[in-house]
């Protein structure tokens, strides 16, 4: 078997990314993948298949909402779902086969099958073991199930996400457990489509950890667009018969007990870290009380030579989250100095209207007692966004009330994903608002919007 410098277990945006920086580097790379295609949960059953069902159904939405209002007359258009389901599926394949390109372009091995760490610098894939001077773990997560719940999840009635993207038609009716970026994103898919969502959420607010008045103004709109909500609910069971389900739940304020009935279920409680089968117990890895991997600065586990990336250790799982460990750890191996801001990671939930923050949020800052000044601007204000009825949500900028460095931005609106990366980009410099509020921004744009906020945090907004 070759000797390779870095294998890497799992193909997903963390590990794809970090072997394509190890190759750029000049060691030898090798990755292990046991599916069918390589890109992971995220290129497969996740993030780029759930943005084609948004895109499509958005797409609808316009049709059938927005489309008259500009003169464009005809008949609303039909849903052929094989046909959208296809749709989906090609994207899938236009993005997996892509990473295959760049494997081979980059002269990185793709090993096919699923791999364990019998012991350090041996990877055991099928009845091969392969040797590497560094192994990285970078295996991702699986759906987890509800804390507590008498749930089984068939993929058929009672679903993940994964199930929620190839179901067999459009179901009438829909219960969403979680009211997290999964279960808001898939629920959006399907009340598009005409589906009647319910989704249930155990905190009382959705999108837990997310600014308040961003999270209120957000289901406010989701409101708008059909979605229903039960929050500080939390679900004991559900059950599937005779291709229904059944979901019971109690609400925490009175523990009073309740029951839905839906043709789906979809489990959408967060995800866990996939450790299964590495053999982590016989190498003693140190784990976290969460059944993370624990690493330390330079993802490295407790055993020499074995590093961690992505879902399976700490912080936000987030497929850039990842990427930016793959190539922070690829710079390490190759004897640079890789880093991660973990201040300045943005989050991004891609219903419509998107939504987008990055750094601190005015809950935090208040519990650390920051004084801190806060700039607003609604996209009403936003001529761009008027004329493509896009002008619900707002733009707020929080900065330090001594220096007006850049605390932290958070964005319900059009675009919302990609407006928040230039305040990415401003805070990595240790940007003032001023500086984004004296940057010259072309009209008509979404992004004079987050110029306007920043100028509130001055004085004052021109369009406000």
């Amino acid at each position: 078997m070759a000797q390779y410098d870095v294998i890497i277990i799992g193909s997903g945006p963390g590990g794809y990314v970090c072997a394509i920086r190890c190759a750029q580097l000049g060691l030898k790379t090798a990755v292990v993948e046991g599916r069918e295609t390589l890109g992971g949960t995220c290129l497969n059953v996740g993030c780029i298949p759930s943005k084609a069902m948004l895109h499509a159904t958005h797409s609808l939405h316009e049709a059938e909402h927005n489309f008259a209002k500009m003169g464009l007359k005809g008949k609303s258009p039909s849903v052929d779902w094989k046909q959208m389901l296809a749709y989906k599926d090609d994207v899938i394949g236009q993005n997996t086969k892509g990473i295959e390109f760049l494997f081979k372009k980059n002269k990185v091995d793709w090993i096919k099958g699923w791999g364990s760490i019998p012991e350090a610098g041996k990877v055991k894939v099928g009845d091969d073991t392969h040797n590497a001077k560094h192994i990285i773990i970078a295996s991702g997560s699986d759906s987890a199930n509800v804390p507590g719940a008498e749930v089984e999840i068939d993929e058929k009635v009672i679903v993940t996400s994964t199930g929620a993207l190839e179901l067999a038609s459009i179901p009438k009716t829909m219960v969403v457990v979680g009211g997290g970026v999964i279960g808001l994103e898939l629920g959006s898919v399907y009340a598009r489509l005409g589906t009647d969502v319910t989704v249930i959420e155990y905190l009382d607010a959705i999108t837990p950890g997310q600014d308040a008045e961003v999270a209120k103004q957000f289901q406010r709109l989701l409101q708008k667009q059909g979605l229903k909500f039960i929050t500080g609910a939390g679900v004991s069971k559900v059950e599937a018969k005779g291709g229904k389900a059944t979901v019971n739940y109690a609400l925490r304020k009175n523990d009073s007990q309740h029951e839905l009935k839906a043709d789906t279920v979809l489990v959408a409680t967060g995800r866990k870290p996939h450790t299964e089968g590495l053999g982590l117990d016989g190498l003693g890895i140190k784990m976290t009380k969460r059944g993370q991997i624990a690493v330390d600065d330079g993802y490295a586990t407790s055993v020499e030579g074995i590093y961690a990336i992505g879902d399976v250790i700490e912080g936000p799982m987030l497929a850039h989250k990842a990427e930016d460990e793959g190539m922070a750890l690829a710079e390490i191996l190759a004897g640079q100095a890789g880093h991660v801001n973990y201040d300045v990671i943005p989050g991004v939930i891609y219903t419509h209207p998107e939504v987008a923050s990055v750094g601190m949020t005015e809950e935090q800052l208040k519990e650390e007692g920051r004084d801190y000044k806060v700039g607003k601007f609604s996209f009403m204000g936003n001529g761009r966004a008027k004329a493509n009825f896009a002008g619900d949500g707002f733009v707020k900028m929080l900065a330090d009330a001594k220096t007006d460095r850049i605390l932290g931005c958070h964005v319900i609106g059009p675009m919302a994903g990609d407006l928040i990366h230039e305040v990415c980009v401003a805070m990595e410099f240790g940007a003032a608002a001023e500086d984004l509020a004296r940057t010259c921004h072309a009209h008509p744009t979404y992004s004079e919007a987050m110029r306007e906020a920043a100028l509130a945090c001055g004085d004052g907004a021109i369009h406000a």
